[in-house]
């Protein structure tokens, strides 16, 4: 396409020639005529000036360079965009392939694409323009909205309702038991039933491997437009708010509740009944046993502020140095201490 159509299509102010055929998106430093690029860290800056790209994508007041410019405040965003551009999803036909197993009293909506070997079981309902990949698996009386995406090996269990626009990765299962148990007089362990769904919101995405537990009673909610990595787990009774990011290998105990606008990067650990504020961000490996306030920075485990936690660890590491410090100015004094 023209490069002065790109710019059009992705809303940003264009500084070169309109006429350049651009053919697709690479980086900075792998980029060749016909590709596409982007400035978002300014560490990368430098790179724009020598990259064999056609057109880097920039901020408003990025300085002029060699190749041309699209301009806009967010070239992060604008360059995902342009991959989507060059790069769309594959589509699949509508239809049933004759090995998917479809119960009499399911009922799937139009334009949909239900793919080898997918069992879709007694009482689900499938919106419009649906994609079931092979192996996916729902059970029964579950509701999947239109535009519902599932890819191999994803999984749906009883009772729960997924929302519009929804993609499942390879892997997910949504709706898997609770961890609950307790013990009998014998002091054995008697696996509590999960009666409650999962519920899923509009514009979610789950990513491999991925665990959503129902709930013992009531339900699990995942909020609109909350991204979960791979191999994240979610535990049963909880509730994730919208907008939410949970990044890969996040955990959180049963009935937490996370507000909007969180982000939990990888490996933090969520203690149960607990509430994380909106607008919260916990940075990788963070652990947390107490409630958090909106609007937070914590680090570290147990968890406690960013920037004393950056402190912190700044003197972590001269500790020996400062042991040894504190033992030479104990036996001075010890030393000036009359007898």
């Amino acid at each position: 396409m023209r490069l002065g159509e790109l710019a059009r299509t992705l809303g940003v102010r264009l500084q070169g020639d309109p006429q350049l055929e651009v053919t697709g998106v690479a980086g900075l430093e792998s980029a060749a005529t016909g590709d596409v690029s982007f400035v978002a860290n300014p560490k990368y800056a430098s790179l724009a000036r020598t990259t064999a790209a056609t057109a880097v994508i920039v901020e408003e007041q990025f300085p002029e360079i060699a190749a041309a410019t699209l301009r806009t405040s967010n070239p992060y965003h604008a360059f995902a965009r342009a991959v989507a551009i060059f790069h769309p999803p594959p589509r699949y036909a509508p239809g049933i392939h004759p090995t998917a197993v479809i119960d009499p009293t399911a009922t799937v909506g139009p334009d949909s694409h239900i793919g080898a070997y997918v069992v879709v079981s007694a009482g689900v309902r499938i919106g419009a323009h649906a994609t079931l990949l092979p192996h996916t698996v729902i059970y029964p009386d579950v509701t999947l909205g239109d535009h519902f995406f599932a890819h191999s090996g994803a999984i749906v269990r009883e009772g729960c309702t997924v929302g519009n626009r929804v993609i499942l990765q390879n892997g997910v299962v949504v709706g898997c038991d609770g961890f609950g148990f307790s013990k009998d007089e014998n002091g054995r362990w008697f696996k509590i039933p999960q009666a409650g769904p999962a519920v899923i919101g509009d514009d979610v995405e789950i990513q491999a491997n991925a665990c959503i537990d129902r709930a013992t009673v009531g339900q699990t909610v995942i909020g609109r437009g909350v991204k979960i990595d791979n191999f994240v787990q979610v535990g049963h009774g909880s509730s994730v708010g919208e907008d939410t990011l949970l990044c890969a290998q996040t955990g959180l105990a049963g009935s937490s509740h996370i507000g909007k606008n969180v982000i939990l990067a990888g490996q933090v650990g969520i203690a149960g009944h607990l509430t994380i504020g909106d607008g919260v961000i916990m940075t990788a490996q963070s652990g947390v046993s107490h409630d958090v306030e909106p609007g937070k920075i914590l680090s570290g485990s147990p968890a406690f502020e960013n920037r004393q936690w950056l402190r912190a660890t700044a003197v972590f590491s001269r500790l020996p140095e400062l042991s040894r410090a504190v033992a030479r100015l104990t036996r001075a004094k010890a030393d000036q201490t009359p007898t």
